[in-house]
């Protein structure tokens, strides 16, 4: 048997490419900005922070990476055709979707007002529907298939006891329509996956690297559920959010990754 002819060097390459990443700002889409910026491609950043957006854009400006900025959030179907426009407007086209927007709110669901869970259900699940729904619409009519990430997380697939009702319920619908338009789309070339970390370092949750002893009793609590040992970092969401991005994935549709250390494993 000969060997396959795999052009390994390709797998992964996303360099020219098209991607709109959704919720640039927040930490896990500063991630998406250096993981596919630097890999060479074309990004059309958005947020609903005007100030915050423009740092970013600064930032990535100075690291060589090309970036259209698009001061909006996908809360309407006006706001996700604003996007998609300034996307095929600065490049042709659009080639990947990163939806790295989302929120919480934290509270007992008895003490929780119906607006809180909402507010939680607009920002993590309808926006990244109408998003996709645009970005998804513009993959079909250029005919040349794209690929699509969902932000999940590990509470789409287990509870929490510390007031999660609204959160862990909305990325199990992340979950459901990672699923749902994975089968919808196979036959347009389109991937759609989501990403589901656990904790890992950033502006929210450096308090749980501190080495106070309330902290240190946290992540004891945390890491005692964590095969590898250790919290994540944010280069441990990168390599999956490339694969997930390039042709490595072309076979690979309705899934959800999980990057966090075996947390959801056991």
């Amino acid at each position: 048997m000969t060997l396959p002819s795999i052009d390994v060097s390709k797998l992964f390459d996303v360099a020219g490419k098209s991607a709109v990443v959704v919720g640039a700002t927040g930490a896990f889409g500063k991630v998406v900005c250096a993981t596919l910026g630097k890999a060479g491609a074309r990004l059309t950043i958005t947020a609903g922070n005007g100030e915050a957006l423009d740092e970013l854009g600064a930032e990535l400006a100075v690291a060589g990476i090309d970036a259209t900025r698009v001061a909006r959030r996908p809360d309407t179907e006006e706001d996700c055709a604003a996007i998609v426009a300034a996307a095929t407007q600065a490049y042709g086209s659009i080639d990947i979707l990163v939806v790295a927007s989302g929120t919480n709110e934290v509270a007992a669901i008895e003490a929780m007002a119906p607006e809180r869970f909402r507010r939680v259900m607009l920002a993590n699940v309808e926006g990244a529907w109408l998003i996709a729904r645009a970005a998804g619409a513009a993959m079909i009519a250029q005919g040349t298939g794209g690929k699509v990430v969902f932000t999940s997380s590990a509470r789409g697939k287990l509870g929490h006891p510390a007031g999660y009702s609204a959160y862990c319920t909305s990325k199990s619908a992340v979950d459901g329509m990672t699923r749902a338009l994975g089968c919808e789309w196979g036959k347009h070339g389109i991937t759609v996956n989501a990403i589901a970390p656990t904790v890992f370092r950033s502006p929210l949750t450096a308090w749980m690297f501190a080495d106070d002893d309330h902290a240190k009793s946290v992540r004891a609590g945390f890491l005692a559920r964590v095969p590898v040992g250790r919290l994540g970092e944010p280069e441990d969401l990168a390599g999956p959010l490339l694969f997930l991005c390039s042709r490595a994935s072309d076979f690979h549709t309705g899934h959800v990754v999980y990057p966090d250390g075996g947390y959801t494993a056991g």
